[in-house]
């Protein structure tokens, strides 16, 4: 069990970090996907710092403070809702498996977590 946990927990880092630096490059799909579901450009750092704040605790939380661990999957999950469901009010279905995948990846880290 433990063994899946960091598997997947490492899955969730980089993914996690990899879209904080896309937000912070403000790259063309980034910009385009904040578009589409109305989240205005300037929100962008702050979503950015919210997610590598969340994948910088996962990776605490895996060297050893697993409450902070768990605190940063929920929160990730929590915020990944929020992604989901601003695709949902902006009903912008096309591209909502990226927001499923990250709340997905962030939601089994946050079981595993807590299981181990």
């Amino acid at each position: 069990m433990f063994t899946a946990y960091v598997a997947v927990c490492v899955a969730a880092i980089v993914a996690d970090a990899s879209i904080a630096v896309a937000d912070l490059l403000r790259a063309r799909f980034v910009l385009a996907n904040s578009a589409e579901v109305g989240v205005p450009a300037s929100w962008l750092p702050w979503l950015a710092a919210l997610k590598a704040a969340g994948a910088a605790g996962l990776l605490v939380g895996l060297l050893g403070a697993g409450a902070l661990g768990t605190a940063a999957a929920a929160g990730l999950v929590l915020f990944f809702v929020g992604a989901v469901a601003a695709h949902v009010r902006a009903r912008v279905f096309h591209n909502i498996a990226f927001p499923v995948g990250y709340l997905s990846l962030n939601t089994a880290a946050l079981v595993l977590g807590v299981a181990v």
